[in-house]
């Protein structure tokens, strides 16, 4: 047994197995090659390292810090969080600002209208997609007037950061406060002295504060970027979000790239737009249009030859009877 749970620590590049990480299955086949044990159950393993809750079927990601200085730079970044810098408390016209850019936002310009949920079905999001280029999102949040700042851009950059910095520091109460922290990671947007002596010249009340490399999970706009993601743009449907005349997102022409296929030529698209208020070429109804049910039935009646089609539709009509109820 323990021997077994000594295998189960080791990567399996260690013992010349081609794999990522063991599971159940092929830690019983090597503990087997090996000869250890003539033969065992995948349960009776899995018994075995659930005394020790290993599970080297499972990973998680991790990185090392690299910065010497991690733990104090670490530190003024949670002292401000605390409403505390350089040992004293924050005075009521300081505040703190935590910064940063969210990067390739992809506008995708749907075929097909998302359809809603409905009854015994979830929502359906359109598979195929025209790229509408990508935009970068810059937000500023302030940790503890729990107010946000944000503004969308073609791409990120020393321009359109400062000019988001030009944004809050514009508004009150920032514009008149004694000192306003920005709290910011080692992005090229703003990274190191250079970065400081900018923006602390052109805002004499502002103050820089860097994170450490590979900290950027310690600012807190990074939560808020999570739940933009989850909540806004998964899946990117909105038709609220910004469209050029076209019926595709705005967006830097530079970054759209037309669709091709491997014969060198695209065929004219059904319709121009990407959303519900977009025609069709054609006067056939929109798939979505139909009965989802319905829409099955002629689907299969169109693509499949006339034995199929009747197999096909046999198929069909089997499942939507009804089998026997049970007492």
């Amino acid at each position: 047994m323990i021997e077994v749970k000594a295998i189960a620590c080791e990567l399996p590049a260690v013992r010349a197995v081609p794999l990522g990480r063991w599971s159940l299955a092929e830690l019983r086949d090597e503990v087997i090659t090996t000869g250890l044990i003539d033969q065992v159950s995948v349960s009776t393993i899995w018994r075995w390292l659930n005394e020790d809750a290993l599970k080297p079927w499972r990973h998680r990601s991790w990185i090392f810090p690299r910065d010497p200085a991690f733990a104090a730079k670490a530190g003024v970044v949670l002292d401000l969080y605390a409403r505390r810098f350089q040992g004293r408390r924050l005075e009521p016209g300081e505040f703190v600002i935590s910064a940063d850019e969210k990067t390739s936002i992809q506008a995708r310009c749907r075929c097909h209208s998302t359809l809603p949920p409905g009854v015994a079905r979830t929502m359906r999001v359109e598979h195929e997609y025209e790229r509408g280029g990508a935009l970068a999102y810059l937000a500023a949040w302030d940790v503890h007037q729990a107010r946000l700042f944000g503004r969308c851009e073609p791409t990120t950059g020393i321009a359109p950061f400062g000019r988001l910095v030009d944004q809050v520091m514009s508004t009150a109460p920032y514009a008149s406060a004694k000192r306003v922290f920005w709290v910011v990671d080692n992005g090229s947007s703003h990274r190191g002295q250079a970065s400081v002596d900018r923006l602390q010249g052109a805002w004499p009340n502002l103050r820089l504060v860097h994170l450490p490399i590979h900290a950027s999970w310690r600012n807190q706009i990074e939560i808020y970027f999570s739940i933009v993601q989850r909540k806004v743009l998964n899946p990117t449907t909105s038709p609220t979000w910004p469209r050029s005349p076209s019926g595709c997102w705005a967006s830097s022409a530079a970054t759209s790239r037309p669709r091709c296929r491997s014969t060198g030529a695209s065929p004219e698209p059904t319709w121009t737009t990407c959303f519900g208020d977009s025609t069709r070429n054609s006067s056939s109804p929109k798939p979505h249009d139909i009965h989802p049910r319905t829409f099955k039935k002629e689907h299969l009646d169109r693509r499949q030859g006339p034995v199929r089609r009747h197999a096909a539709k046999h198929a069909y009509q089997c499942r939507r009877t009804p089998g026997p109820r049970l007492p």
